[in-house]
């Protein structure tokens, strides 16, 4: 969760740039494959250690012009986004689904200073014309975050399950997340987001919708 370890991201696409400059000028990016997966996977992988990492990887990749992000794998290993044994959705499984259902394509400029144990990212928000989106990573493990909201929204917070950071399971506003009947996916239910000041507690990962925020790009 450290900065250094979340910004090698950046040091990695760096390196493929230049080879992409090099062999195919004016390419798109795309990452065909990515996951803790070093030595056939990471133990963490399948925590929600490990959404911090994917999450923020996927919002650096983003505002960085990388235009499609595939991860490895959906059901296999420790870094499957399901468990393979009881078909169980890991962490990063709700991650990648609030981020597919809120995140839209086009990127923005959070307009939040960039700063220690705190990374904010911003995109249209997906099907709401002038709406935003926002991810609002937490890393401080201790302390809380505060930024100011211009507009009311809704919000999606997600903290560990029982067991602390390495719980296979994860929170969503205080709730466990887990299958419904019949394994149905669970509504993905938001809390309001006042305007004015918000707090992001610590070793937290929020996703913001902001749909009358009326911005010009997102029409």
């Amino acid at each position: 969760m450290s900065d250094e370890w979340l910004r090698r991201t950046d040091e990695t696409l760096a390196f493929y740039k230049k080879l992409r400059d090099e062999f195919a000028p004016g390419q798109p990016i795309w990452n065909t494959e990515t996951a803790d997966t070093a030595c056939g996977g990471n133990p963490w992988g399948g925590t929600f250690l490990d959404t911090f990492r994917y999450l923020d990887q996927l919002g650096r990749l983003a505002k960085q012009d990388v235009h499609v992000v595939v991860h490895n794998t959906l059901l296999a290993s420790d870094y499957g986004l399901i468990d393979d044994r009881t078909l169980t959705p890991k962490p990063n499984y709700w991650g990648a689904l609030l981020w597919r259902r809120l995140m839209g394509s086009v990127v923005l400029d959070p307009g939040v200073p960039a700063q220690q144990g705190l990374h904010v990212y911003a995109h249209c928000l997906r099907s709401a014309s002038g709406g935003i989106a926002m991810l609002v990573i937490n890393t401080d493990r201790t302390a809380h975050r505060t930024l100011t909201l211009g507009r009311n929204g809704a919000r999606y917070t997600l903290t560990s399950g029982p067991g602390g950071l390495q719980s296979k399971t994860v929170k969503l506003n205080g709730q466990l997340l887990a299958l419904g009947a019949d394994d149905a996916v669970p509504a993905l239910a938001s809390v309001p987001a006042p305007a004015g000041n918000t707090t992001f507690p610590p070793a937290s990962i929020t996703f913001v919708a902001l749909p009358d925020s009326g911005n010009a790009a997102c029409r």
